[in-house]
Protein backbone atom coordinates (compact mmCIF):
# COMPACT_ATOMS: atom_id res chain seq x y z
CA UNK A 1 0.00 0.00 0.00
CA UNK A 2 1.67 3.41 -0.78
CA UNK A 3 2.74 5.28 2.20
CA UNK A 4 1.93 8.63 0.59
CA UNK A 5 -2.45 8.37 1.47
CA UNK A 6 -3.28 5.14 2.44
CA UNK A 7 -6.68 6.56 3.53
CA UNK A 8 -7.45 7.39 0.01
CA UNK A 9 -5.92 4.08 -1.02
CA UNK A 10 -8.31 2.72 1.10
CA UNK A 11 -11.37 4.63 0.02
CA UNK A 12 -10.35 4.10 -3.71
CA UNK A 13 -10.20 0.03 -3.48
CA UNK A 14 -13.87 0.32 -1.33
CA UNK A 15 -15.04 1.92 -4.30
CA UNK A 16 -13.45 0.27 -7.56
CA UNK A 17 -12.23 -3.08 -5.67
CA UNK A 18 -8.18 -4.19 -4.78
CA UNK A 19 -7.90 -5.56 -8.60
CA UNK A 20 -8.36 -2.22 -9.89
CA UNK A 21 -6.35 -0.10 -7.83
CA UNK A 22 -2.40 -0.42 -7.92
CA UNK A 23 0.25 0.85 -5.69
CA UNK A 24 2.88 -1.43 -5.46
CA UNK A 25 6.29 0.26 -7.24
CA UNK A 26 6.83 -2.36 -9.85
CA UNK A 27 2.94 -1.80 -10.85
CA UNK A 28 2.61 2.04 -11.10
CA UNK A 29 6.41 2.60 -11.90
CA UNK A 30 4.79 2.01 -15.97
CA UNK A 31 2.63 4.60 -15.49
CA UNK A 32 4.95 7.54 -14.06
CA UNK A 33 5.95 8.80 -17.77
CA UNK A 34 4.09 9.35 -21.27
CA UNK A 35 5.68 9.16 -24.54
CA UNK A 36 7.61 12.28 -24.10
CA UNK A 37 11.38 11.39 -23.00
CA UNK A 38 12.37 13.76 -20.35
CA UNK A 39 9.13 13.87 -18.04
CA UNK A 40 8.83 11.48 -15.39
CA UNK A 41 7.32 11.21 -11.92
CA UNK A 42 5.43 7.91 -9.49
CA UNK A 43 1.74 8.64 -8.86
CA UNK A 44 0.32 7.67 -5.77
CA UNK A 45 -1.78 5.01 -6.69
CA UNK A 46 -3.23 3.94 -10.44
CA UNK A 47 -6.50 3.42 -10.56
CA UNK A 48 -9.29 2.09 -13.36
CA UNK A 49 -12.79 2.60 -13.81
CA UNK A 50 -15.12 0.74 -15.67
CA UNK A 51 -17.91 4.02 -15.91
CA UNK A 52 -18.82 7.53 -15.94
CA UNK A 53 -19.91 6.62 -12.38
CA UNK A 54 -16.74 5.06 -11.04
CA UNK A 55 -15.05 8.02 -12.58
CA UNK A 56 -17.35 9.97 -11.01
CA UNK A 57 -16.60 8.50 -7.31
CA UNK A 58 -13.17 8.81 -8.00
CA UNK A 59 -13.15 12.41 -8.94
CA UNK A 60 -15.60 12.91 -5.29
CA UNK A 61 -13.05 10.66 -3.28
CA UNK A 62 -9.51 12.50 -4.69
CA UNK A 63 -11.58 15.88 -3.94
CA UNK A 64 -12.09 14.94 -0.25
CA UNK A 65 -8.19 14.19 -0.06
CA UNK A 66 -7.29 16.86 -1.97
CA UNK A 67 -5.47 14.76 -4.22
CA UNK A 68 -4.39 15.53 -7.96
CA UNK A 69 -5.98 13.48 -10.65
CA UNK A 70 -4.15 13.10 -13.79
CA UNK A 71 -6.17 10.99 -16.65
CA UNK A 72 -4.51 8.65 -18.79
CA UNK A 73 -5.22 6.20 -22.20
CA UNK A 74 -2.73 4.54 -23.27
CA UNK A 75 0.31 6.93 -22.09
CA UNK A 76 1.05 7.81 -26.27
CA UNK A 77 1.29 11.17 -25.75
CA UNK A 78 4.02 13.66 -27.02
CA UNK A 79 3.77 16.69 -24.61
CA UNK A 80 4.13 14.77 -20.97
CA UNK A 81 0.05 15.98 -21.05
CA UNK A 82 -0.87 12.61 -19.08
CA UNK A 83 2.43 12.41 -16.50
CA UNK A 84 1.49 12.20 -12.86
CA UNK A 85 2.58 15.15 -10.19
CA UNK A 86 3.28 14.19 -6.83
CA UNK A 87 0.59 12.72 -4.97
CA UNK A 88 -1.64 12.20 -7.67
CA UNK A 89 -3.82 9.31 -8.68
CA UNK A 90 -3.41 8.37 -12.27
CA UNK A 91 -7.01 7.57 -13.73
CA UNK A 92 -6.76 4.95 -16.34
CA UNK A 93 -9.39 4.83 -18.87
CA UNK A 94 -8.54 1.81 -20.99
CA UNK A 95 -11.13 -0.46 -19.25
CA UNK A 96 -13.74 1.39 -20.85
CA UNK A 97 -12.91 0.81 -24.43
CA UNK A 98 -16.14 -0.15 -25.93
CA UNK A 99 -17.79 0.89 -28.77
CA UNK A 100 -21.33 1.57 -28.02
CA UNK A 101 -23.17 2.34 -31.45
CA UNK A 102 -22.43 2.95 -34.98
CA UNK A 103 -25.28 4.33 -36.82
CA UNK A 104 -25.69 4.60 -40.44
CA UNK A 105 -28.27 6.47 -40.12
CA UNK A 106 -27.00 9.67 -39.08
CA UNK A 107 -23.60 9.09 -39.68
CA UNK A 108 -22.32 8.58 -36.27
CA UNK A 109 -20.20 6.26 -34.11
CA UNK A 110 -20.36 6.30 -30.21
CA UNK A 111 -17.82 5.01 -28.29
CA UNK A 112 -16.48 4.99 -23.93
CA UNK A 113 -12.94 7.40 -23.59
CA UNK A 114 -10.69 4.19 -23.77
CA UNK A 115 -11.82 2.94 -26.91
CA UNK A 116 -8.58 2.10 -29.69
CA UNK A 117 -8.53 4.84 -32.95
CA UNK A 118 -7.70 2.04 -34.63
CA UNK A 119 -11.11 0.24 -33.67
CA UNK A 120 -12.79 2.95 -34.42
CA UNK A 121 -11.84 3.28 -38.13
CA UNK A 122 -12.43 -0.34 -37.98
CA UNK A 123 -15.64 -0.44 -36.56
CA UNK A 124 -16.68 2.59 -39.31
CA UNK A 125 -15.06 1.07 -42.50
CA UNK A 126 -17.23 -2.24 -41.53
CA UNK A 127 -20.37 -0.14 -42.50
CA UNK A 128 -18.74 1.54 -45.30
CA UNK A 129 -17.93 4.68 -43.66
CA UNK A 130 -14.85 6.34 -42.57
CA UNK A 131 -13.57 8.00 -39.79
CA UNK A 132 -10.77 10.12 -41.18
CA UNK A 133 -8.55 11.33 -38.13
CA UNK A 134 -5.58 9.15 -38.06
CA UNK A 135 -2.73 10.24 -35.45
CA UNK A 136 0.68 8.12 -36.04
CA UNK A 137 -0.25 6.60 -32.52
CA UNK A 138 -3.57 5.48 -34.03
CA UNK A 139 -3.03 1.23 -33.60
CA UNK A 140 -2.47 2.14 -29.48
CA UNK A 141 -3.94 5.41 -28.94
CA UNK A 142 -7.37 5.90 -27.24
CA UNK A 143 -10.16 8.02 -28.60
CA UNK A 144 -10.15 10.14 -25.24
CA UNK A 145 -6.44 10.78 -25.40
CA UNK A 146 -7.12 12.22 -28.79
CA UNK A 147 -10.10 14.30 -27.96
CA UNK A 148 -7.83 15.38 -24.87
CA UNK A 149 -5.28 16.35 -26.79
CA UNK A 150 -6.81 17.30 -29.95
CA UNK A 151 -4.79 14.41 -32.47
CA UNK A 152 -4.47 15.58 -35.66
CA UNK A 153 -2.90 13.43 -38.03
CA UNK A 154 -1.89 12.58 -42.17
CA UNK A 155 -5.49 12.91 -43.05
CA UNK A 156 -5.34 16.18 -41.61
CA UNK A 157 -5.20 18.74 -44.83
CA UNK A 158 -8.23 17.31 -46.15
CA UNK A 159 -10.27 16.07 -43.32
CA UNK A 160 -8.91 18.28 -40.47
CA UNK A 161 -8.22 17.04 -36.73
CA UNK A 162 -10.36 15.21 -33.67
CA UNK A 163 -12.27 18.16 -33.07
CA UNK A 164 -13.98 18.30 -36.64
CA UNK A 165 -15.45 14.65 -36.03
CA UNK A 166 -16.94 15.38 -32.44
CA UNK A 167 -20.37 15.82 -31.93
CA UNK A 168 -20.56 14.89 -28.47
CA UNK A 169 -19.30 14.32 -25.09
CA UNK A 170 -20.09 12.93 -21.78
CA UNK A 171 -17.88 14.80 -19.23
CA UNK A 172 -17.11 14.35 -15.62
CA UNK A 173 -16.65 17.45 -14.07
CA UNK A 174 -14.53 18.17 -11.24
CA UNK A 175 -17.26 18.02 -8.52
CA UNK A 176 -18.10 15.13 -9.95
CA UNK A 177 -20.97 15.84 -12.02
CA UNK A 178 -21.60 13.71 -15.12
CA UNK A 179 -22.85 15.90 -18.10
CA UNK A 180 -23.64 15.63 -21.65
CA UNK A 181 -22.77 17.91 -24.50
CA UNK A 182 -23.84 18.19 -27.98
CA UNK A 183 -26.15 15.93 -30.27
CA UNK A 184 -26.49 13.79 -33.38
CA UNK A 185 -27.82 17.02 -34.69
CA UNK A 186 -25.90 18.16 -37.55
CA UNK A 187 -27.18 21.40 -36.62
CA UNK A 188 -27.47 22.51 -33.24
CA UNK A 189 -26.52 26.28 -31.71
CA UNK A 190 -28.12 25.91 -28.55
CA UNK A 191 -26.39 27.97 -25.62
CA UNK A 192 -22.11 27.80 -25.43
CA UNK A 193 -20.16 25.71 -26.93
CA UNK A 194 -19.10 23.85 -24.00
CA UNK A 195 -18.61 20.62 -26.05
CA UNK A 196 -15.51 22.53 -28.11
CA UNK A 197 -14.24 23.86 -24.75
CA UNK A 198 -12.89 20.40 -23.34
CA UNK A 199 -11.79 19.31 -26.78
CA UNK A 200 -7.61 20.22 -26.87
CA UNK A 201 -8.40 20.93 -22.34
CA UNK A 202 -5.38 17.97 -22.12
CA UNK A 203 -7.73 16.85 -18.69
CA UNK A 204 -7.49 19.61 -17.32
CA UNK A 205 -11.44 20.58 -17.31
CA UNK A 206 -13.13 17.36 -16.61
CA UNK A 207 -12.75 13.88 -17.69
CA UNK A 208 -14.01 12.94 -20.80
CA UNK A 209 -15.81 9.52 -20.54
CA UNK A 210 -18.09 8.25 -23.70
CA UNK A 211 -17.43 10.58 -27.21
CA UNK A 212 -20.01 10.81 -29.99
CA UNK A 213 -18.06 11.36 -33.42
CA UNK A 214 -18.98 12.19 -37.36
CA UNK A 215 -18.50 9.62 -39.68
CA UNK A 216 -18.21 9.93 -43.49
CA UNK A 217 -18.56 8.00 -46.49
CA UNK A 218 -15.96 5.95 -46.97
CA UNK A 219 -13.80 7.72 -50.72
CA UNK A 220 -14.58 5.23 -53.42
CA UNK A 221 -11.49 5.50 -54.96
CA UNK A 222 -7.27 6.59 -53.83
CA UNK A 223 -3.94 7.24 -55.30
CA UNK A 224 -1.20 7.29 -53.87
CA UNK A 225 2.16 9.28 -55.04
CA UNK A 226 5.95 9.75 -54.36
CA UNK A 227 7.59 12.86 -55.66
CA UNK A 228 11.42 12.97 -55.12
CA UNK A 229 13.55 16.17 -54.54
CA UNK A 230 16.93 17.27 -55.10
CA UNK A 231 16.44 20.45 -52.96
CA UNK A 232 13.84 21.24 -50.36
CA UNK A 233 12.23 24.34 -51.61
CA UNK A 234 11.06 22.58 -54.32
CA UNK A 235 9.36 20.16 -52.61
CA UNK A 236 7.67 23.08 -50.30
CA UNK A 237 7.01 25.36 -53.79
CA UNK A 238 5.36 22.17 -55.22
CA UNK A 239 3.33 22.05 -51.97
CA UNK A 240 2.10 25.55 -52.45
CA UNK A 241 1.69 25.03 -56.10
CA UNK A 242 -0.85 22.13 -55.23
CA UNK A 243 -3.00 23.83 -53.16
CA UNK A 244 -2.85 27.20 -55.26
CA UNK A 245 -4.05 25.00 -58.45
CA UNK A 246 -7.31 24.18 -55.97
CA UNK A 247 -6.49 20.80 -54.95
CA UNK A 248 -6.50 19.34 -51.35
CA UNK A 249 -5.06 16.08 -51.24
CA UNK A 250 -5.82 13.71 -48.71
CA UNK A 251 -2.48 13.69 -47.09
CA UNK A 252 0.96 15.59 -48.12
CA UNK A 253 3.65 14.65 -46.34
CA UNK A 254 7.45 15.12 -46.36
CA UNK A 255 10.40 13.42 -45.09
CA UNK A 256 14.26 15.37 -44.80
CA UNK A 257 17.46 13.51 -46.36
CA UNK A 258 18.03 11.84 -42.52
CA UNK A 259 14.32 10.47 -42.28
CA UNK A 260 14.60 9.10 -45.74
CA UNK A 261 17.65 7.03 -45.01
CA UNK A 262 16.77 5.90 -41.58
CA UNK A 263 13.10 4.63 -43.03
CA UNK A 264 14.73 3.22 -45.63
CA UNK A 265 16.99 1.22 -43.63
CA UNK A 266 14.18 0.25 -41.66
CA UNK A 267 11.07 -0.47 -44.10
CA UNK A 268 13.10 -1.08 -47.03
CA UNK A 269 9.81 -0.06 -49.63
CA UNK A 270 12.61 1.66 -51.80
CA UNK A 271 12.88 5.22 -51.22
CA UNK A 272 15.60 7.34 -52.69
CA UNK A 273 18.17 7.54 -49.86
CA UNK A 274 20.20 9.88 -51.93
CA UNK A 275 16.96 12.63 -52.17
CA UNK A 276 17.33 15.87 -50.22
CA UNK A 277 13.66 15.12 -49.88
CA UNK A 278 10.46 13.19 -50.75
CA UNK A 279 6.82 13.97 -50.95
CA UNK A 280 4.42 11.26 -50.18
CA UNK A 281 0.52 12.51 -51.58
CA UNK A 282 -2.50 10.85 -51.69
CA UNK A 283 -5.54 11.59 -53.16
CA UNK A 284 -9.16 10.50 -52.68
CA UNK A 285 -12.48 10.60 -53.75
CA UNK A 286 -15.13 9.86 -56.77
CA UNK A 287 -12.33 7.84 -58.94
CA UNK A 288 -12.96 10.18 -61.73
CA UNK A 289 -11.78 13.22 -59.48
CA UNK A 290 -8.88 11.20 -57.82
CA UNK A 291 -8.06 10.22 -61.61
CA UNK A 292 -7.88 13.90 -62.51
CA UNK A 293 -6.05 14.99 -59.85
CA UNK A 294 -3.21 12.45 -59.87
CA UNK A 295 -2.53 13.64 -63.35
CA UNK A 296 -2.34 17.43 -62.52
CA UNK A 297 -0.42 16.79 -59.28
CA UNK A 298 2.13 14.85 -61.32
CA UNK A 299 2.33 17.20 -63.40
CA UNK A 300 2.84 19.86 -60.87
CA UNK A 301 5.38 17.75 -59.13
CA UNK A 302 7.55 17.85 -62.13
CA UNK A 303 6.88 21.41 -63.25
CA UNK A 304 8.43 21.90 -60.04
CA UNK A 305 11.69 20.20 -60.03
CA UNK A 306 11.07 16.62 -58.91
CA UNK A 307 13.02 14.22 -60.47
CA UNK A 308 10.92 11.65 -60.83
CA UNK A 309 7.23 10.81 -59.61
CA UNK A 310 6.18 7.59 -58.72
CA UNK A 311 2.67 6.07 -58.59
CA UNK A 312 1.81 3.51 -56.33
CA UNK A 313 0.51 0.94 -58.75
CA UNK A 314 -2.03 -1.24 -56.19
CA UNK A 315 -3.12 -0.95 -52.92
CA UNK A 316 -0.97 -2.77 -51.31
CA UNK A 317 2.22 -0.41 -53.00
CA UNK A 318 -0.16 2.93 -51.83
CA UNK A 319 -0.30 1.21 -47.94
CA UNK A 320 3.30 -0.01 -47.72
CA UNK A 321 4.55 3.54 -49.08
CA UNK A 322 2.20 5.20 -46.25
CA UNK A 323 3.11 2.49 -43.71
CA UNK A 324 6.69 4.28 -44.60
CA UNK A 325 6.19 7.30 -43.35
CA UNK A 326 4.04 6.43 -40.26
CA UNK A 327 7.18 4.36 -39.35
CA UNK A 328 9.61 7.55 -39.60
CA UNK A 329 9.45 8.10 -35.82
CA UNK A 330 10.12 4.15 -35.20
CA UNK A 331 13.04 3.83 -37.55
CA UNK A 332 14.22 7.21 -36.28
CA UNK A 333 14.27 6.03 -32.65
CA UNK A 334 16.86 3.26 -33.53
CA UNK A 335 19.26 5.83 -34.05
CA UNK A 336 20.01 7.32 -30.22
CA UNK A 337 19.23 5.94 -26.71
CA UNK A 338 16.44 8.99 -26.58
CA UNK A 339 14.22 10.32 -29.20
CA UNK A 340 12.46 13.88 -28.32
CA UNK A 341 9.42 14.47 -30.78
CA UNK A 342 8.58 17.96 -31.09
CA UNK A 343 5.87 19.35 -33.31
CA UNK A 344 5.54 23.03 -34.25
CA UNK A 345 3.40 24.26 -37.40
CA UNK A 346 4.11 27.41 -39.30
CA UNK A 347 2.33 28.85 -42.33
CA UNK A 348 2.90 27.01 -45.88
CA UNK A 349 4.83 29.85 -46.99
CA UNK A 350 7.19 29.35 -44.40
CA UNK A 351 8.25 25.79 -44.97
CA UNK A 352 11.31 25.51 -46.75
CA UNK A 353 13.16 28.74 -44.47
CA UNK A 354 11.50 26.98 -41.36
CA UNK A 355 13.29 24.06 -42.32
CA UNK A 356 16.22 25.29 -43.10
CA UNK A 357 16.50 27.22 -39.71
CA UNK A 358 16.12 23.61 -37.98
CA UNK A 359 18.87 22.86 -39.77
CA UNK A 360 21.22 25.87 -38.67
CA UNK A 361 20.06 25.20 -35.05
CA UNK A 362 21.09 21.35 -34.84
CA UNK A 363 24.61 22.42 -36.29
CA UNK A 364 24.83 25.10 -33.98
CA UNK A 365 23.95 23.14 -30.99
CA UNK A 366 25.94 20.27 -32.34
CA UNK A 367 23.19 18.17 -32.36
CA UNK A 368 21.57 15.11 -34.78
CA UNK A 369 17.81 16.68 -35.98
CA UNK A 370 15.48 15.24 -38.41
CA UNK A 371 13.02 16.78 -40.09
CA UNK A 372 9.34 14.82 -41.63
CA UNK A 373 5.66 16.37 -41.02
CA UNK A 374 2.56 17.16 -42.48
CA UNK A 375 3.80 20.06 -45.38
CA UNK A 376 0.27 20.34 -46.28
CA UNK A 377 -0.50 21.51 -43.39
CA UNK A 378 2.76 23.24 -41.99
CA UNK A 379 3.04 20.86 -39.26
CA UNK A 380 6.80 20.29 -38.90
CA UNK A 381 8.31 17.17 -36.86
CA UNK A 382 11.99 17.99 -36.03
CA UNK A 383 13.06 15.18 -34.04
CA UNK A 384 16.27 15.15 -31.93
CA UNK A 385 18.50 11.67 -31.15
CA UNK A 386 20.54 12.21 -28.35
CA UNK A 387 20.93 10.34 -25.06
CA UNK A 388 19.40 11.19 -22.04
CA UNK A 389 21.92 10.13 -19.99
CA UNK A 390 24.81 12.78 -21.65
CA UNK A 391 23.87 15.92 -19.18
CA UNK A 392 26.10 18.02 -21.71
CA UNK A 393 24.01 17.41 -24.67
CA UNK A 394 20.34 17.42 -23.17
CA UNK A 395 21.47 21.20 -21.73
CA UNK A 396 22.07 21.60 -25.86
CA UNK A 397 19.08 19.62 -26.81
CA UNK A 398 16.77 21.96 -24.36
CA UNK A 399 18.56 25.19 -25.87
CA UNK A 400 18.02 23.84 -29.42
CA UNK A 401 14.44 23.32 -28.68
CA UNK A 402 13.76 26.68 -27.12
CA UNK A 403 15.30 27.78 -30.68
CA UNK A 404 12.58 26.22 -32.86
CA UNK A 405 9.75 27.41 -30.43
CA UNK A 406 11.09 30.92 -30.72
CA UNK A 407 11.91 30.64 -34.19
CA UNK A 408 8.81 29.35 -35.45
CA UNK A 409 6.71 31.69 -33.47
CA UNK A 410 8.93 34.65 -35.34
CA UNK A 411 7.47 33.15 -38.60
CA UNK A 412 3.95 33.22 -37.50
CA UNK A 413 3.42 30.00 -36.05
CA UNK A 414 1.97 28.03 -33.31
CA UNK A 415 4.07 26.25 -30.97
CA UNK A 416 1.96 22.91 -31.13
CA UNK A 417 -0.20 21.75 -34.41
CA UNK A 418 -1.52 18.05 -32.92
CA UNK A 419 0.42 17.30 -29.69
CA UNK A 420 -1.05 19.71 -26.92
CA UNK A 421 0.70 21.90 -24.33
CA UNK A 422 1.19 19.57 -21.57
CA UNK A 423 4.86 19.76 -19.81
CA UNK A 424 6.68 20.43 -22.80
CA UNK A 425 5.08 23.82 -24.28
CA UNK A 426 3.96 25.15 -21.27
CA UNK A 427 7.12 28.08 -20.96
CA UNK A 428 6.19 29.29 -24.10
CA UNK A 429 2.26 29.44 -24.63
CA UNK A 430 2.29 33.08 -23.39
CA UNK A 431 4.46 33.92 -26.04
CA UNK A 432 2.37 32.78 -28.59
CA UNK A 433 -0.79 34.08 -26.82
CA UNK A 434 -0.22 37.54 -25.42
CA UNK A 435 -0.90 38.33 -21.81
CA UNK A 436 -4.50 38.98 -21.97
CA UNK A 437 -5.58 35.50 -23.79
CA UNK A 438 -3.41 33.41 -20.70
CA UNK A 439 -4.96 34.66 -18.39
CA UNK A 440 -8.32 33.90 -19.87
CA UNK A 441 -7.64 30.52 -20.28
CA UNK A 442 -6.50 30.91 -16.60
CA UNK A 443 -9.80 31.83 -15.72
CA UNK A 444 -11.55 29.41 -17.59
CA UNK A 445 -9.79 26.93 -15.23
CA UNK A 446 -10.29 28.41 -12.23
CA UNK A 447 -14.04 28.48 -13.36
CA UNK A 448 -13.85 24.64 -13.69
CA UNK A 449 -11.68 23.31 -11.55
CA UNK A 450 -11.39 25.57 -8.36
CA UNK A 451 -9.16 23.32 -6.34
CA UNK A 452 -6.89 23.04 -8.95
CA UNK A 453 -7.18 19.20 -8.91
CA UNK A 454 -7.78 18.16 -12.87
CA UNK A 455 -4.75 17.52 -14.32
CA UNK A 456 -2.84 20.63 -12.37
CA UNK A 457 0.53 21.81 -13.92
CA UNK A 458 -0.32 21.13 -17.57
CA UNK A 459 -0.84 23.84 -20.18
CA UNK A 460 0.29 26.62 -17.26
CA UNK A 461 1.77 26.22 -14.01
CA UNK A 462 -0.14 25.84 -11.09
CA UNK A 463 -2.02 28.47 -9.28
Amino acid sequence: MSPGNPELVNALVQVLGSENVLTALEDILPYGFDGTATFKQRPVAVVFAHDAAQVSAVIKLARTHRAPVVTRGSGTGLSGGSVPVPGAVVLCLVKMDRILEVDPANLTLRAEAGAITQKIFDAADATGLFYPPDPGSMKISTIGGNVAENSGGLRGLKYGVTRDYVMGLEVVLADGSICWLGSKCVKDVAGYNLRDLFIGSEGTLGVVTQVLLKLLPKPAARQTLLATYARMDSAAETVSAIIAAKIIPCTLEFLDRKTIQCVEDFAKVGLPRDAEAILLIETDGHPAAVADEAAKIEELCRAHGATSVRRAATAAEAAQLATARRSAFSALARLRPTTILEDVTVPRSELAGMIREVEAIATRHQLNIATFGHFGDGNLHPTILTDERDTAEMHRVELAFADIVQATLARGGTITGEHGVGLAKKPFLKSQLGDASYELLRLVKRSLDPDGLLNPGKIFDQS
